[in-house]
């Protein structure tokens, strides 16, 4: 006997430099006691596997200035951090050092006679993002103490001083204010900072509110250390802390442009990777820090980010974290008590990218009842745990919930609408035989990571598998044929999952990443067996974060 049972999961996310923290943790009332239990996870490091980036940047094909000067960020940011970890399949470190050397001769050779930088040779017209980049690039070069000419840089630092002359009157004003606040960023990255000029950017903006949020983030770092500064910066950590999305795990920005986005290179992980920099330097302290460094990691696909701009400004970002919190190698043992019970302990020695588990029961949670689990260190470096609770709720017919998502299911007649009916108590009625087309829409308020959208189904229906030459053809969704799901202009319309299952008592569909909006999933079953069923909820929830989850209605279904 099977019992269809829901699981739900809730966790909170800390970090511990010393000393220990107290979590307090109750058994949950009304649950399945042999089921799930307390977890905790524990690793030394929020940086791992950031190879694949740096190889990418690399190895790049093309070589115009942008990629050059990305390709000079990134060598430039993780130097330390690779070199700490020992990365495997690094090319020697002589090779990229001669890179990177030849990278500068080369955007000397590119560099025009205003000091700015074309795409592609010199003479070309000079594009003021990508001379801004690329000032930026050498900026960050010198700093880790790469020889820079001192020519090409008062060169560079003229045209960025001068940049508002250089901005093609076509270009929108958002377009314009983006690039004034970059430049003036990368003028305090060459030690010529003018924090007068940002103040008076937020204030022909009419606030920090009216500025794009790459700009702000921008104005965010040339600002700080300004004493006279100090209402903008106050407005900035308002504006930023209300524009953040957040889960317990993980956090973003979402930034847009009414025009000239490409312009910019423009990307929303740019975004997170600017604010992320400038709060370890205003607010190290601050929850969302980790947390944007877990929502950066998440967007990785195949090891590294989208472009040569997202994987040069993260992994930047990503430097400014290992060397305000990681710079100490640890040497630690962490240990855990629930209530006075020991749960256990873990040692970290090195550089290491492991985490580390730590189960305990149900059965061990209700004998203690109520209480602190207590997580200590002992020893130098830096703890980032992980407190969980899995649980199943005993009660089989449960209503909606919203930890994330909002998930909802219908069942309707894939040949004859007649096929099923819904009583007023909300139970389906679905003719034996006949074939049913079950509709979920899942809503994500935001971007999530590493999603499953899981439909339990009743015992009496049986999934019907286009993939298998058995099913035969199944009937179109009226639904995709209105929106125009064929012809050529089919991939407009192409599922946002990556990979479905069709199982027995389940359907699964799975995708890295979803985009904020509504997402509707569609399968047909058969109706085989006469008999009145309990049929969960549907349920979404991030796969490595399961506390980020929604579930629509528990169902009672009749085939008849």
């Amino acid at each position: 006997m099977w019992t269809p049972a829901t699981t739900e999961a809730f966790a909170t996310y800390g970090t511990l430099d010393s000393g220990a923290v107290a979590q307090p943790v109750k058994a949950p009332g009304g649950v399945v006691r042999e089921f799930g239990g307390l977890e905790l996870t524990t690793t030394s490091t929020a940086l791992a596997g950031l190879t694949d980036a740096l190889l990418y940047l690399v190895n790049y094909p093309f070589d115009c200035a942008e990629q050059v000067s990305s390709r000079v960020l990134a060598v430039a940011a993780l130097r330390d951090v690779l070199t700490a970890f020992k990365a495997e399949g690094l090319p020697p470190a002589a090779k990229i050092e001669a890179s990177v050397r030849a990278d500068l001769k080369r955007l000397k050779t590119l560099q025009n006679w205003d000091g700015g930088w074309g795409f592609w040779r010199w003479g070309e017209r000079s594009y003021p993002y990508l001379s801004i980049h690329v000032a930026h690039a050498l900026a960050r070069a010198k700093a880790k103490g790469y020889d820079v000419p001192r020519e090409m840089l008062d060169r560079a630092r003229s045209y960025l001083q001068t940049i508002e002359y250089r901005i093609p009157s076509s270009y929108g004003i958002e377009v314009k204010r983006v690039l004034i606040a970059y430049s003036l960023y990368t003028l305090r990255q060459l030690e010529s900072g003018n924090p007068g000029r940002a103040r008076q950017l937020i204030r022909e903006a009419g606030g920090v509110e009216k500025l794009p949020l790459e700009a702000v983030a921008w104005l965010y770092s040339a600002l700080q250390g300004d004493a006279g500064s100090a209402a903008e910066l106050a407005a900035i950590r308002l504006h930023t802390r209300n524009r953040v999305e957040e889960t317990a795990a993980a956090a973003h920005y979402v930034t847009s442009y009414s025009d000239g986005a490409h312009l910019l290179l423009h990307s929303d992980r740019r975004a997170d990777a600017l604010m992320l920099e400038a709060l370890i330097a205003d607010q190290p302290q601050s929850d969302l820090i980790p947390k944007l460094v877990e929502g950066l990691l998440a967007h990785r696909t195949a090891g590294r980010w989208g472009s040569t701009q997202e994987n040069a400004f993260v992994l930047l970002a990503l430097d400014r974290y290992f060397n305000t919190y990681e710079k100490v190698e640890p040497d630690f043992i962490a240990r855990a008590w629930l209530g006075p019970q020991y749960a256990g302990e873990q040692r970290f020695v090195g550089r290491q990218t492991d985490r580390q588990h730590v189960d305990i029961p149900m059965p061990e949670v209700f004998k203690v009842g109520a209480g602190d689990l207590v997580i200590a260190k002992e020893g130098k470096g830096r703890l980032y745990y992980r407190v969980g609770m899995r649980y199943a709720p005993s009660d089989l017919v449960l209503p909606p919930s919203d930890h994330g998502f909002v998930v909802d299911r219908v069942y309707e007649g894939a040949d004859d609408p007649k096929d099923v009916t819904r009583d007023k108590d909300g139970t389906w009625r679905i003719r034996a035989g006949s074939r049913v087309r079950v509709r979920v829409t899942m809503v994500a308020p935001t971007r999530r990571y590493h999603v499953a959208l899981v439909d339990p189904l009743p015992a009496g229906l049986e999934p019907q598998n286009p993939a298998l030459a058995t099913t035969g053809a199944l009937p179109d969704d009226p639904n995709e044929l209105q929106q125009g799901g064929s012809g050529r202009w089919w991939w407009w319309w192409r599922p946002w999952y990556e990979h479905q299952n069709l199982r027995d008592e389940r359907v699964e569909a799975f995708t890295s990443m979803l985009w904020e909006g509504v997402h509707t999933y569609t399968y047909v079953a058969l109706a085989t067996t006469p008999g009145t069923f309990v049929v969960p909820p549907p349920k979404a929830e991030e796969m490595y974060h399961p506390e980020t989850f929604g579930r629509g209605w528990g169902a009672k279904v009749i085939v008849e």
